[in-house]
Formats: C-alpha cells, structure tokens, sequence
C-alpha cells in the first residue's frame, strides 16, 4: 500500500518467479578477460547460452556454477562477471538493478485518463484556496467551464473532487473572475472557488 501511494500506482503485484520477464546475460569481456584469459572464448559461449532462469538465479544468489566446453572444468561465475538486462515488453517499462526488477504498465485507458484529469484538478482547486486565502476547513462553491469529453471524465470522479476540495456545489458554468488551468498537456479548464 505505501508503494502504491507513494509512486502514484493503482496496483503493486509481487511476483516471486520472474512472471515471464525475459532477462538476457552477456559476459563482461573486460572482467572475464583478464581474469581466464585463452578460457575466455569457452566461458562467453557458455554465459551466453544461460536462460533466463539462470540470469535470475546469478542475480539473486550472486553467483552461479558454470561449465565451459573447454574440458577445463567448471568456473563460478560472477554477478560482476556479467551484464544483465531485461528485455522490453510493448507497453511496460522494465528495470533491474541488484536482483529487483521492476515492470510498469504504462498504459493508460479512460479511467486512469479520468482519474488522473482529476486529480490535477483537486490540485489546482487546493492551490487557488490557498491563493484565495480559504482555511483548510472553508467550504467552497467550485464552478468549473469546461468542454463535453472534460465535464464527462471529471464526472465520473465527482464524488472525490468534492469530498477532496470542500466543495459543497459543482456548477459547471463560467464564472466570473475564473482562471484558465491546464489539467494536462491538451486539456484546460476555467475554475472559480467561491467560499460559501
């Protein structure tokens, strides 16, 4: 619950397994070089033909027991030995550091739009109370001006813009002394807070 609220997410899902995020292994020629010189060319194929499985284990344990085809024995690979990376998947930004990874959806459908319009605009709304010089307890009369798709999508998330604002009346007309406010990039809305 505290990562959800603090990096803005609706949901936060562990997953234990890996949950089908590929990783790929390469070795670090600059590392395993010098470190096994002519067993160099044997240790790169072995590393990379390791499976993503076997990337996660080296990743979480720190080290992995290999077998070079170079009837030279078995080595213990490095996680320093190595460069792990994981491998995009459309429509998720995925990153890995010190055997966490992390993947984020980045889409975003018509509720998160509404949601996030809606908030920007309890934002904005608390920033003109404070302008405005309204306690924290004022109730206030929130006229907004706004286009159809816009008045529809903070609609359905009324009930929070009211309870978050104070707001005892939503009256979606232009109001004298309204501000323009920009609830993102394409989307503006003209907003008077009136106190009651």
């Amino acid at each position: 619950d505290l990562i959800g609220t603090e990096v803005n997410v609706k949901e936060v899902e562990v997953i234990r397994d890996g949950g089908g995020i590929v990783k790929s292994i390469k070795p670090d020629f600059k590392v395993l070089g010098p470190k096994y010189g002519k067993r160099m060319k044997a240790i790169a194929l072995a590393v990379n033909g390791l499976r993503s499985d076997e990337a996660e284990k080296l990743e979480f344990q720190g080290s992995l027991m290999i077998t070079p085809d170079d009837g030279q024995g078995d080595i213990e690979l490095l996680l320093s030995d190595v460069q792990i990376a994981t491998e995009d998947i459309p429509g998720w930004l995925v990153s890995s550091e010190g055997g966490l990874t992390v993947a984020l959806d980045i889409t975003i459908d018509d509720e998160l739009k509404s949601e996030g319009l809606s908030r920007e605009l309890v934002n904005r709304v608390q920033n003109l109370r404070k302008d405005t010089g309204l306690e924290v307890v004022d109730r206030i009369t929130l006229f907004i001006d706004a286009n159809d798709e816009v008045k529809g999508r903070l609609v359905e998330n009324l009930d929070y813009i009211r309870a978050q604002t104070l707001a005892e009346e939503v009256i979606w007309q232009d109001e004298a002394g309204a501000v323009q406010i920009e609830l993102d990039e394409t989307t503006y809305v003209k907003v008077q807070v009136v106190k009651r």
